[in-house]
């Protein structure tokens, strides 16, 4: 038994590089789609809001000295390229994506319009959501904090490359251990950088949980939604 009804899942643009320099590795975007198929089977409603690290980092050598804006207008785009290739992944698997873009680009997804998500996810449709916030100056971490609290998402899922919250860096002191749960106001106060600042101080003041965890472990995902020990709850 599922013990989420809807979650907002954030993916890094990053994770879907798998072993490449940049750009989408097919075998991890396929095994990434399999885990949140498995989360939809539980009856859960899912919305994802992704990255684009990978697209934009390929090009970032290039965006140095550019003004701030219009390099996080190319950042949005990436998360457009990466929205739909997830989804595109999910119809060959045999799910129904939506892909809901905060600025406007008609030809290719529908805009972002809050009561026709909400709409999408009480079909069990998986909600997509591109471009970020649609504004420069706020992280992809930032949207989904935005977005979360939004459509009523019961939890924000944060999928990283570590399996949660440590007291130290573990890749630096082996004696790190990880934290099963702990406040926003801890997390603050020993300065973990769970999320950007903005996106922290949206989850808090709209008490929004927060799951901090591997999406490189198998089943992980799962085991999250499911209400087991699997990497960090950051709550009120």
């Amino acid at each position: 038994m599922a013990a989420y009804k809807r979650i907002l899942l954030k993916l890094s643009g990053e994770a879907l590089m798998g072993d490449d320099a940049y750009g989408i590795n097919r075998a991890t975007i396929v095994r990434m789609v399999k885990e949140i198929q498995e989360v939809t089977a539980l009856g859960t409603q899912v919305a994802v809001v992704i990255g684009g690290g990978n697209i934009f980092r390929g090009v970032a050598g290039g965006s140095v000295g550019m003004d701030r804006a219009t390099a996080d207008y190319m950042g949005m785009l990436a998360t457009v390229m990466n929205s739909l290739a997830l989804a595109d992944t999910m119809r060959q698997e045999g799910m129904t994506a939506r892909v809901m873009s905060a600025i406007s680009i008609d030809q290719v997804v529908e805009p972002y319009v809050r009561p026709k998500a909400l709409q999408y996810l009480e079909e069990g449709k998986v909600v997509v959501f591109a471009a970020g916030t649609g504004n420069p100056f706020f992280t992809t971490d930032t949207a989904a904090a935005l977005r979360g609290a939004e459509i009523g998402a019961e939890v924000m899922l944060k999928a990283t490359k570590v399996d949660g919250v440590y007291t130290a860096d573990p890749k630096k002191d082996p004696s790190a251990t990880r934290y099963s749960t702990i406040t926003f106001d801890e997390a603050l106060i020993k300065n973990l950088q769970v999320l950007d600042a903005t996106a922290f101080a949206l989850c808090r003041d709209q008490n929004l949980p927060l799951k901090v965890f591997s999406i490189f472990k198998p089943g992980a995902l799962k085991r999250v939604v499911m209400g087991e020990d699997e990497g960090t709850l950051v709550h009120v």
